[in-house]
């Protein structure tokens, strides 16, 4: 377990699940294709993909990561450019989101909430939160929220019971 952090570590960091890319995804990804295609080409250039990227991971990939997209699933599509077609833009994205962690999202929210790295959230730690980006949210409703999520009432919210509330969805328990 790392001190700094409080997550379990392998030798190369967080461990990474494969995920099934669901054909919802798939339809996703031809779509980000479509509105990135500019001029109707039928491939994406260097700076498409990018644009791309960003939009289907949140994140812009690097010159030499695009520059890698393209070498390893582009082809030639004039004698001195390089481009995606859709089915190769899908079979690259598919692989990049079949190698996201579903939790990440949840685990990078979780540390920035954990001000002091200690690896649980405290009621202060939550309070601080609140009033710098919700301060509109009542103290009470705070205190009420963070003793529903503090499952065993040792007032520490751990990375666990913040995922849990993070996962939570009424539609499951109704």
């Amino acid at each position: 377990m790392s001190v700094r952090s409080g997550f379990n570590l392998t030798p190369i960091g967080y461990p990474v699940i494969r995920r099934e890319v669901k054909k919802e995804d798939a339809v996703l990804i031809s779509r980000v294709f479509m509105t990135n295609d500019t001029d109707n080409k039928g491939f994406l250039s260097r700076a498409d993909l990018k644009v791309a990227v960003v939009e289907l991971l949140g994140y812009k990939p690097t010159k030499y990561e695009a520059d890698q997209m393209l070498r390893d699933y582009g082809d030639n599509v004039s004698e001195t450019l390089r481009g995606l077609r859709e089915e190769q833009f899908v079979a690259c994205m598919s692989e990049k989101m079949a190698g996201l962690d579903e939790d990440d999202e949840i685990r990078h929210t979780f540390m920035a909430f954990d001000m002091h790295c200690r690896g649980f959230l405290t009621l202060d730690d939550v309070k601080k939160v609140f009033a710098s980006h919700a301060p509109h949210v009542p103290v009470p409703t705070i205190h009420s929220a963070f003793r529903e999520v503090d499952q065993d009432g040792d007032g520490r919210v751990s990375f666990r019971d913040f995922q849990f509330l993070m996962k939570y969805s009424l539609d499951d328990h109704i």
